[in-house]
């Protein structure tokens, strides 16, 4: 498992060397780009990155409870602007300087897959 998210950060890195974008990424190219270092690659916040020495769990993106209290807004502002922004933790980076809005958009709906459930509110 860890060898594919290692895998899969080198390839879409090798894209963009070559001159591909990530805005030309599909959704689950961007998420294992992106997020499955830390939420791993069912979204269960079982990352490569993750250790025992990790500050907290990452969000268990599987976790349909924790997930239909979201709505797809508190997801993007997370994605944008990280984990503090929030008061959630730090080890969230924000990606807004990195990440397109139509990619952000496209993170969500795959966040969404990944819980097999509604935004809080629909």
């Amino acid at each position: 498992m860890r060898m594919l998210a290692i895998m899969a950060a080198i390839l879409l890195g090798l894209t963009l060397l070559v001159g591909g974008t990530v805005q030309a990424a599909d959704d689950k190219q961007l998420y294992d780009f992106y997020c499955a270092q830390c939420h791993g690659l069912t979204g269960k916040g079982d990352g490569p990155n993750v250790t025992k020495d990790f500050k907290t769990d990452p969000r268990d993106f599987t976790s349909v409870v924790d997930m239909e209290k979201l709505s797809d807004a508190d997801i993007r502002n997370v994605i944008m602007d990280g984990g503090v922004a929030v008061s959630k933790s730090e080890l969230m980076p924000p990606w807004s300087t990195t990440i397109s809005e139509a990619d952000v958009e496209k993170l969500t709906a795959y966040i969404r897959k990944l819980c097999k459930c509604t935004a809080k509110g629909k």
